[in-house]
């Protein structure tokens, strides 16, 4: 049992030596559903996870309800906490309000008239191409939101933000599940960022139309592409 008073991230052999049990556990737990290593359906298995992270129940437990609130687990009874499945109309719906508002916001932000704002972008996208080089999946896909709110940003509407951020967690299963299917498929983390980095130099170039055609192939297209002989729900969308 760890007592230290200290704050701390999770060790290599992922043990969280912290007091602050309950944030560590959810983030360790977190990044196991955004990385991939646990999936859609995925049973959350207390006894395995208290030896896992070297935690007790009850600051497990208070972690599994946070991240139940954040949409990342669902709590059933008699059958406990799962990895959150999203639907096809799961997909649709949360990806098509995305593209609506990532549209909104390059309408109004491009090309961009506040330095400050595509510096937001540019830093975002280099802590993209650090977690690929690291092999980071977990991070990348929380850096690839903060990248796409940076272009939500651009526009500087408050409201607009806000109601991006109102899906954070909702986009953050989307987007760990498209990563998933695309490097298993199409692309390596290096090209995913690459992507991206085009994106990015489509918005510096001021040209709206230009970087809307990239984002229609960028954004809801690639999570719905039909994978050749997949079984798995993971590479569905």
């Amino acid at each position: 049992m760890v007592t230290s008073t200290s704050a701390s991230a999770p060790s290599a052999s992922g043990r969280i030596k912290s007091s602050s049990l309950v944030d560590l556990a959810a983030e360790a737990i977190r990044k196991q559903i955004l990385s991939g290593s646990l999936g859609p359906g995925d049973r959350l298995i207390e006894e395995r996870l208290t030896e896992e992270l070297g935690i007790s129940r009850p600051p497990l437990r208070e972690a599994l309800r946070i991240l139940s609130q954040e949409g990342l687990i669902e709590t059933r009874p008699r059958q406990g906490s799962i990895v959150a499945t999203l639907t096809d109309q799961d997909v649709f719906e949360i990806l098509t309000l995305r593209s609506a508002l990532e549209k909104l916001a390059v309408e109004l932000g491009v090309p961009v008239s506040d330095p400050y704002r595509l510096e937001r972008c540019r830093h975002a996208l280099e802590q993209m191409e650090d977690c690929a080089r690291r092999e980071d999946r977990a991070t990348l896909v929380e850096r690839g939101y903060a990248f796409h709110a940076s272009i939500v940003a651009l526009a500087g509407h408050r409201r607009l933000e806000t109601t991006y951020a109102s899906v954070q967690q909702q986009l953050l299963l989307c987007m760990a599940r498209n990563l998933y299917v695309r490097e298993h498929y199409h692309e390596n983390l290096v090209d995913h960022v690459a992507r991206h980095r085009f994106l990015l130099e489509l918005i510096e170039a001021g040209d709206p139309q230009a970087v809307l055609a990239e984002l229609a192939v960028h954004g809801e297209r690639s999570f719905t592409e039909p994978q050749p002989g997949s079984s798995d729900g993971r590479q569905n969308t």
